[in-house]
């Protein structure tokens, strides 16, 4: 009966947005449903050495990554977003953006670019042995291992936790915290007693984005030679040519991943923190004065040395050196190849990110509920997981194809739709959380007032909706660009034959030891970043 009434809900609200959400939802789960069916098939010698001797590494480097980055980066995101909210002091106003500009950064960009400068010929130990005639310990200045991978990833990643928990702060209301302070609460028992436990919710949500990001990591842990299980993806897949392997591992990961999103909830808690009266007053920065202004000044400007300005100029610096080499028309293909797909992808990913959450905001029941859990998908499944499900599906759908009659067997698995499809896949979550936060806003009253007029749904989107959420629409573009800008692991795996992008042109001279030749293509990715991520901000500010 339940089924039925379910049919009979679909089947009475069957539009054009219920049929392009159903269609988009089931493209989503295509790659994953690959996966999880061949997941299942016979194992061979491979996977039989992988589960005896190299699972319990991967899985206990990957759980010692992501435990210590996600530690570090609540701790330095939700300081650094409550010194900002809550306080005033030099350069305030500057930091309130410049402390997201290590997202322009890759880690793995990051983490070549520091093993440059701290090795024995890098900038530090040139300088220390020529002007002060100090030979240091290598080992104290060895970063490719754990610790150092660790330092990468804390440093460019704990931006997800300071723009979620910042914005939270900002719409804050101040009488929890007045209050404490009447009741003589000092700064830092404010802080822990008050601002972390109403703040649990966002921490905790900025950090499953940073553990998903280490976890899709494959530059970093690949460079400082962590076994990881994008590694052993990797390794298994091009190293062994052993698909069936590879899907498995990537099976493995899935439930690991599964296991991560349902503890993510636990933490959450039930919880709610919301206003009790429309008389909101809300979060205002206190001047500091003295020795704490300067304290917090320092603070700020010491992570956003150590995540942009320090890197950015060690690049500058080699890209200088080598600039004359990249004068031809080979860089010039290699950006457009970039901002192709980035942009191709992007806007493909922004309107079914439309679709999807208008169809979930109009509509009742179990499917309007669902569609979005699925749409999110993606996000939580690291790239080379995602890249051995699409490899799979397109090989099956290609074959189909050659059954048909057509002279190639490979058309879709060797071309750049196979890419493009990906980054939907893997982007689509980015885009979708910001178009729904626009239609939340906005709720449904002018879209039933216009229905009430005469208006289609789709003549009320274009006519109101569409209006009143340009703002988040364009901040989930930007949002996705940006991520499609710096994907390594599904570039790298899925792209054409001869076909580079800036991150893959990137990673593929700093693995070559020729980092210096590296500098060109990542200072290209930062200050496309760093410009659309100026956008984001200013969007954010206006909406």
């Amino acid at each position: 009966m339940n089924k039925l009434s379910w049919f009979r809900n679909i089947k009475s609200n069957m539009n054009s947005w219920t049929i392009l959400s159903i269609i988009f939802v089931s493209l989503i789960l295509l790659p994953n449903l690959s996966i999880i069916v061949q997941f299942f098939s016979e194992s061979n010698d491979n996977w039989t050495h992988i589960k005896e001797h190299m699972l319990s590494t991967y899985i206990t480097n990957s759980i010692i990554l992501i435990l210590f980055v996600g530690v570090f980066t609540a701790l330095i995101g939700t300081s650094l977003a409550w010194l900002i909210s809550a306080y005033d002091f030099p350069l305030r106003g500057f930091f309130k953006w410049g402390l997201i500009l290590p997202l322009a950064i890759p880690p793995y960009i990051g983490a070549y670019t520091y093993h440059g400068m701290l090795n024995y010929t890098g900038v530090i130990q040139t300088t220390l042995r020529n002007q002060f005639e100090i030979t240091v310990n290598q080992q104290y200045f060895n970063i490719m291992n754990m610790p150092g991978a660790i330092f990468i990833f804390v440093m460019f990643l704990f931006p997800y936790v300071f723009t979620i928990t910042k914005a939270f702060l900002a719409r804050q209301s101040t009488s929890l915290i007045e209050n404490a302070r009447i009741l003589g609460s000092s700064s830092w028992r404010i802080y822990f007693k008050v601002v972390l436990p109403i703040t649990r919710a966002s921490i905790v949500a900025g950090v499953s984005l940073v553990i998903l990001e280490v976890l899709n990591d494959y530059g970093v842990v690949k460079y400082y030679g962590i076994q990881t299980f994008t590694t052993a993806i990797f390794q298994t897949w091009f190293g062994l040519g052993d698909l069936n392997s590879a899907i498995k591992l990537s099976g493995t990961l899935m439930v690991i991943i599964l296991g991560l999103l349902i503890l993510e909830r636990v933490l959450r808690g039930r919880k709610r923190f919301s206003f009790t009266t429309t008389k909101v007053k809300l979060l205002k920065p206190v001047p500091l004065k003295g020795r704490n202004k300067w304290l917090a000044f320092s603070y700020c400007m010491g992570i956003f040395s150590l995540a942009f300005i320090l890197p950015l100029l060690q690049l500058i610096y080699w890209a200088l050196l080598t600039y004359e080499k990249f004068l031809s028309n080979e860089l010039f293909s290699v950006i457009g190849n970039t901002v192709f797909v980035a942009f191709f992808a992007a806007t493909i990913i922004t309107v079914m990110a439309i679709v999807i959450s208008n169809f979930s905001r109009l509509h009742r029941g179990l499917t309007a509920k669902l569609f979005p859990k699925i749409t999110i998908l993606g996000y939580s499944i690291p790239g080379a997981v995602i890249a051995v499900g699409i490899v799979t599906l397109f090989i099956s759908i290609d074959e189909l194809i050659y059954s048909w009659g057509w002279t190639s067997s490979y058309i879709l698995s060797t071309s750049v739709v196979m890419l493009i499809f990906a980054y939907i896949v893997r982007y689509l979550a980015v885009a979708y959380n910001s178009v729904e936060s626009g239609f939340e806003r906005i709720g449904t009253n002018f879209t039933e007032a216009s229905r009430m007029l005469g208006n289609s749904v789709t003549q009320s989107f274009f006519k109101i909706d569409l209006k009143l959420i340009r703002g988040a629409i364009f901040g989930g573009f930007i949002l996705a660009f940006i991520d499609i800008l710096k994907e390594l692991p599904l570039t790298l795996i899925l792209r054409p034959f001869n076909f580079e992008t800036l991150a893959t042109n990137a990673f593929n001279y700093a693995t070559n030891e020729m980092i210096h030749e590296a500098a060109i293509p990542s200072i290209l990715i930062i200050i496309i970043s760093a410009v659309a991520i100026y956008f984001f901000h200013y969007v954010l500010e206006r909406e």
